[in-house]
């Protein structure tokens, strides 16, 4: 719980800190700023892949705990829960992989955008201490 307090903590500081350059929160009106903002497009990559639970990062050693309690319980006598816990996981995987690639590829949609800052250090500090955790 404590790392996925980490990592949700963290996607909402970066989603704060675009807002408050752009005074918006959907989806469909960003693209492409990764070109422009390739600090915060790096940052906000690792906390994404830490909140799916990408091994090696601080989200995965709880999932997967979860997952194979979950899988052994003799509570669960059918694997059933097990199966859809696993597929929350995968799905979760894959929208939050699917926002990222909208968000920060291909071209530059809105003219707004292209004149956007990238992390400052003082921003890039405080989550450098979240990555670290």
């Amino acid at each position: 719980m404590v790392n996925h307090g980490l990592s949700t903590g963290a996607l909402f500081l970066l989603v704060g800190m675009v807002y408050d350059r752009t005074h918006t929160r959907m989806i469909e009106d960003y693209g492409g700023i990764a070109k422009v903002t390739p600090v915060y497009a790096t940052v906000f990559l690792i906390i994404t892949l830490s909140s799916i639970g990408l091994p090696g990062l601080n989200g995965f050693i709880g999932e997967f705990l979860i997952l194979i309690g979950a899988f052994k319980s003799p509570m669960l006598n059918n694997w059933g829960f097990a199966i859809i816990a696993a597929s929350g996981v995968i799905f979760a995987a894959v929208y939050m992989l699917w926002m990222y690639q909208r968000v920060f590829f291909g071209e530059v949609k809105n003219e707004k955008l292209s004149h956007l800052t990238d992390m400052t250090p003082k921003e890039l500090s405080i989550l450098g201490v979240l990555i670290d955790s």
